[in-house]
């Protein structure tokens, strides 16, 4: 008995030890695809309870794509399971970020920009994480990237255009003033 106490303890300090610096990346990824941190966190809770159910026969640098796979399920089956008129987004500021810009993509494109981009995966560990085929992966990638420029310049034009308030009472609404041409 003590002897199998003690292999469950080396084998949860060596999934520690595996998994602990992929913690970052899991949670990034969860929030790109369950569209809320609440729910983001749920979604890494629950993997890392089952990665370390199954970790016995995974080792080396496969360990992040296993992860980030085993998180993709996790989160499949959460939507799956919320109701679909139930899309909450988080509130926006006058300028999107770049999380923003991909949580608008359609799914299949904003979790490829976001294995990518945000998490630095290869184009073949991304194809292990989402089960497609590494062209797949670049032509999605290419997609996304062809989608998110223009809306990025579009969002910094509209930020540029918005006129902005005084913050309180007290500030006063500055005009610029134009330095004089030379004639």
């Amino acid at each position: 008995m003590m002897r199998s106490a003690k292999a469950g303890n080396k084998t949860a300090q060596q999934f520690r030890d595996a998994a602990l610096p992929c913690l970052d990346d899991a949670y990034a990824f969860a929030q790109v695809l369950m569209r809320t941190e609440a729910d983001a966190e749920l979604a890494v809770q629950e993997c890392y309870r089952r990665a370390l159910r199954r970790f016995d026969g995974v080792r080396g640098p496969a360990i992040r794509p296993w992860l980030l796979a085993i998180l993709k399920a996790v989160c499949q089956e959460k939507l799956d399971r919320k109701p679909s008129g139930n899309n909450v987004t988080p509130e926006r500021r006058d300028t999107p970020t770049i999380r923003q810009l991909i949580h608008d993509l359609p799914a299949p494109l904003g979790e490829v920009i976001a294995l990518r981009e945000m998490i630095d995966l290869s184009y073949k560990e991304i194809a292990e994480v989402t089960g497609i085929p590494v062209t797949t992966v670049m032509s999605r990638i290419a997609e996304a990237r062809a989608l998110l420029l223009p809306a990025w310049r579009a969002a910094n034009k509209a930020a540029q255009a918005k006129p902005t308030a005084p913050q309180n009472r007290w500030s006063t609404a500055r005009t610029p003033v134009e330095p004089p041409t030379a004639r």
